[in-house]
């Protein structure tokens, strides 16, 4: 009686291979116990890490949009696949064979050595489809064998069980003909996911204590905010994508009705030197700043909690001169204000 495949579950239970199963693989690939979330696309920083301390993620103003959270990736040469299952019968393990079923080593040999065909697990497809068997595991071949990849921390969305193909075989210089396919968007997205943003709170004068009546400035010297790259390439395939994060405004909130911003709408253009604002200076203390707040009354030992958020233009170009735009990212930080009542402070 031939061996059964392992699934994890149903949409919403998927799960992720056994623990005593390595999650990395080993440098030649020849493992089919490598995480379904451990992606082969590879990230570079073209520019470096940019900004001064700690670094966050961005967050996307739509609510609606997010990342790819499956995609289908080369894996596997033929040798490759060859060599894993032979590896996989000694340890008498399971193997990966998508982004939610394991198979034993004898479900490999009868579907891509012996030629059997296979539930292709089609999950969420309005019908389910199977899958035509190999011989000798393709080799002699030019080409490589896809499967699932699923978007690190979301292994349990019901979104993943979309990349429901078990593993497939794609001829050399092609990508498969899928919704699920990579592209260079696809990458561009990914890259998205992994900008990193200065953490950097805004300079105020005065610093954390204002005055009733009277303007706080708010500036950040040149240089704070400066473009931020990422590339993002799948090896094998061709495809690329260049995710750039340009600063574009910063955006004040207050902490109270009680103030107004500078200007009203509380969004500062970044200047191009990465500069917002302009620095206070001695004598300015009854001027209206370019950038700041006024507050009209005082916090009463219970310090407003200014809020600064910076919103960041998204564009990417990529492969075969793709390009577009993706929602703005914004990263937030919170700032304590105790406003008092004294009448003149910096003067």
């Amino acid at each position: 009686m031939a061996p059964t495949a392992h699934a994890n579950g149903t949409p919403g239970n998927t799960t992720t291979p056994p623990a005593d199963e390595t999650p990395e693989g080993n440098a030649n690939g020849r493992t089919l116990l490598a995480s379904v979330s451990q992606s082969k696309i590879q990230v570079t920083y073209p520019d470096g890490r940019t900004g001064t301390g700690s670094m966050e993620d961005l967050t996307s103003v739509d609510p609606n949009w997010e990342p790819p959270v499956c995609w289908y990736e080369p894996v596997f040469t033929p040798e490759q696949l060859k060599s894993a299952v032979a590896d996989l019968e000694k340890n008498g393990g399971l193997g990966a064979v998508n982004a939610h079923e394991f198979w034993t080593s004898g479900i490999f040999v009868d579907h891509y050595e012996e030629g059997e065909e296979q539930d292709n697990f089609d999950i969420n497809a309005s019908k389910n489809t199977m899958a035509e068997g190999y011989k000798d595991y393709n080799v002699g071949k030019n080409g490589m064998f896809w499967r699932s990849v699923v978007r690190k921390g979301h292994e349990h969305d019901t979104k993943a069980w979309d990349c429901g193909r078990i593993m497939f075989w794609q001829d050399a210089g092609t990508v498969p003909d899928d919704e699920h396919a990579p592209t260079p968007e696809t990458l561009a997205a990914y890259a998205y996911d992994q900008i990193d943003v200065p953490k950097t709170e805004v300079e105020l004068k005065p610093e954390t204590k204002s005055t009733v009546n009277l303007p706080t400035w708010v500036w950040l010297d040149k240089g704070t905010f400066k473009e931020v790259k990422v590339r993002a390439e799948l090896p094998g395939t061709g495809l690329w994508a260049e995710t750039t994060a340009k600063p574009v405004a910063l955006h004040l909130e207050p902490g109270t009705a009680d103030a107004e911003t500078f200007p009203a709408s509380g969004d500062c253009e970044i200047n191009a030197d990465g500069s917002i604002g302009t620095p206070y200076t001695q004598g300015k203390a009854d001027e209206t700043p370019p950038c700041g707040i006024r507050y009209l009354r005082s916090s009463n030992g219970e310090p407003y909690q200014l809020k600064a958020s910076i919103t960041w233009e998204i564009s990417w170009k990529g492969t075969d001169g793709a390009q577009g735009d993706l929602p703005d990212g914004t990263f937030e930080t919170t700032q304590d204000m105790d406003v008092q009542e004294i009448q003149s402070i910096n003067r």
